[in-house]
């Protein structure tokens, strides 16, 4: 893997974990630019402009005095800065001493191999076409939870009322294979005509580790 002096941050920030199974917990969101899919729910602005440049140095210096045990890495996609936090964090995790939290799509399985030493937490992503408009990525998602189960992974569906049993199959597949934890989170704002329990249930009675967990700080209005 190439590696990359600098890159590119939209945003460096404090805030409660308002998704999956860490709920409530103080974060580092450390969200980088650029993502590889165009998920047409997307609500995050990962684009570059009024971005920072950052080298591993002055990341390290921004975050190392933060009261708080968890850095997340978001996008955007951040394992597209694979380079990056390869040499960022075999330079500087164990100086931070704090636990490293990786929000991904779960597609970029190479990238992952490269830097799995020094994740602590993945958050995988599993992007359903029902609700993304992206093509499914099943067997990249698998691939990709392969080499995350060597650390604590759970897999994330984020899913409308076009949800479809083929995909509902399909992840629990997935998920079986790992005993990974599927968190089902419905889009927001929530549809009036999305049947929340039906699709939980769909899951539930076939894989019995599942949650049905909104976005807690879209709840609560904050970032």
């Amino acid at each position: 893997m190439e590696s990359i002096s600098k890159i590119l941050v939209k945003e460096i920030f404090t805030s409660i974990q308002g998704e999956g199974p860490y709920i409530g917990q103080k974060h580092i969101f450390v969200r980088f630019t650029n993502c590889n899919l165009k998920c047409k729910y997307c609500d995050t602005d990962y684009s570059s402009s009024n971005s920072v440049e950052y080298s591993i140095h002055s990341l390290y210096d921004h975050i190392k005095t933060i009261d708080c045990n968890t850095i997340s890495f978001t996008g955007g996609e951040p394992l597209l800065a694979a380079g990056f936090l390869l040499d960022f964090l075999s330079r500087y995790k164990e100086k931070l001493n704090k636990k490293i939290y990786l929000e991904t799509n779960g597609t970029l399985y190479k990238e992952l191999n490269q830097i799995i030493d020094y994740i602590d937490i993945v958050a995988l992503d599993i992007k359903l076409e029902s609700t993304t408009g992206q093509k499914n990525r099943f067997l990249d998602n698998e691939k990709f939870l392969a080499i995350a189960d060597k650390k604590e992974a759970f897999i994330k569906i984020v899913f409308d009322k076009d949800i479809l049993d083929c995909e509902i199959k399909e992840v629990i597949r997935i998920a079986k294979e790992y005993n990974s934890l599927i968190i089902l989170q419905p889009k927001m704002p929530l549809d009036k005509d999305l049947e929340l329990i039906k699709v939980f249930d769909k899951f539930y009675c076939n894989y019995k580790n599942t949650r049905l967990i909104p976005q807690v700080h879209k709840f609560l209005n904050i970032d």
